[in-house]
């Protein structure tokens, strides 16, 4: 945890850095692993402000993804383990309008607190994150939908178990 917390403060350093550039999105997520232990994640993501291959079908968009994670653990298992993440997303939005359906996918880096999260055995605290997702986008400042995301080192060291977090998040634009 100890060396952890440089990495958690560079980051919040960072987020106020770009945040005074671009607009600021606070994100919350409750999910669920693939083992049934829960997860609880906070983000900011900062907009790209760029837009690509606008049409009347919709628009390319993007952000700056800045997580953290609690990762639950139960029936005895390693359990209370701390990620932090760091991703580009791309986001296409369908259409446009006060409502707006979306899809994102990003592939980015995280640290976690220990090796072991419940049942799997990462092999390394750096991991890659993947993840993917689907929502709703309302009157430009508010998304909600379900991500799923995976964790693992691509055997970059053994073993390489991976996990993934599927959760239902909101997120609202300040």
């Amino acid at each position: 945890m100890k060396k952890l917390l440089p990495l958690v403060m560079a980051a919040v350093c960072s987020a106020g850095a770009i945040s005074s550039v671009q607009a600021v999105e606070l994100s919350g997520a409750v999910g669920v692993t693939g083992q049934g232990d829960m997860t609880y994640r906070l983000g900011a993501g900062f907009d790209w402000g760029t837009q690509w291959w606008e049409s009347s079908t919709g628009r390319l968009t993007g952000y700056w993804d800045a997580g953290y994670t609690y990762w639950e653990g139960a029936n005895g298992y390693s359990s209370g383990k701390h990620s932090i993440s760091f991703a580009p997303v791309f986001v296409y939005e369908f259409g446009q309008g006060s409502v707006t359906p979306f899809i994102e996918a990003g592939i980015g880096v995280s640290l976690f607190s220990g090796t072991r999260v419940g049942e799997q055995n990462l092999g390394s605290a750096f991991n890659f994150e993947d993840r993917i997702g689907v929502g709703i986008k309302f009157r430009e400042t508010q998304r909600v939908g379900i991500r799923a995301i995976h964790y693992s080192n691509a055997d970059i060291k053994k073993p390489n178990d991976g996990i993934e977090s599927y959760s239902l998040f909101y997120s609202h634009a300040i």
